[in-house]
């Protein structure tokens, strides 16, 4: 399997003639929804899935798009046809996309501040790979490759150390990294992800791809 790293959030999963997109966002490069019919969407944030971009995609090409049920409610309001793209989905739940077999967990968004965002978050669990959104929940099945959050306004380095020794990977890689503008936040992420992370931890460069 090839787990391939664009833009911030946005992963893709490729095995044979199995394609599968996860949390397309508007950081995310185009070439990112080239041959794909499948893709999964953590939580209804702009920088998790571009709802402009899908749009002018499904005026040529079907695409079935798997979200939390707020993510549809809110493109029914500007984008109806990528709602009617959507198959609502919620923690506990298992189907197929991409040729995959996902299963979802967690529910929440992190918190930022105060409560906020508040908002629906499903992490998504997809042959033993896991993706969590944004969010830091550790789910009771195993995980063999974990793409761990490295920025954001909702945590701090010292959660995403404790989330990665408490999910317990055989390998980790970084995501949710835009915020992280130069290399010097890379640098020190990573190196403070390969000190304590206690796991196999290495960057994909945005566009290239890595076996798992």
């Amino acid at each position: 399997m090839q787990l391939i790293k664009f833009t911030h959030a946005c992963v893709r999963l490729e095995d044979g003639d199995r394609r599968l997109l996860i949390d397309p966002g508007f950081w995310t490069e185009r070439e990112a929804f080239d041959g794909v019919t499948d893709i999964l969407v953590t939580h209804e944030h702009a920088d998790h899935i571009d709802v402009e971009h899908i749009e002018s995609l499904l005026k040529s090409q079907d695409l079935r798009i798997f979200a939390p049920e707020s993510v549809r409610a809110i493109a029914e309001k500007n984008a109806p046809a990528v709602a009617a793209a959507i198959s609502p989905v919620a923690a506990g739940d298992t189907f197929t996309a991409g040729g995959f077999e996902v299963t979802t967990v967690g529910g929440e968004h992190a918190e930022i501040y105060e409560g906020l965002p508040g908002c629906a978050n499903v992490g998504y669990l997809a042959e033993g790979v896991y993706h969590p959104g944004d969010s830091f929940f550790v789910p009771a099945q195993p995980v063999t490759t974990l793409l761990v959050p490295t920025s954001g306004p909702w945590f701090k380095l010292s959660e995403a150390l404790d989330f990665v020794r408490a999910v317990a990977p055989a390998k980790a890689f970084p995501i949710h990294d835009r915020l992280l503008s130069t290399d010097v936040g890379f640098e020190l992420t990573d190196r403070w992800m390969r000190m304590k992370g206690q796991t196999e931890y290495a960057r994909i460069p945005i566009g290239e791809a890595t076996t798992i």
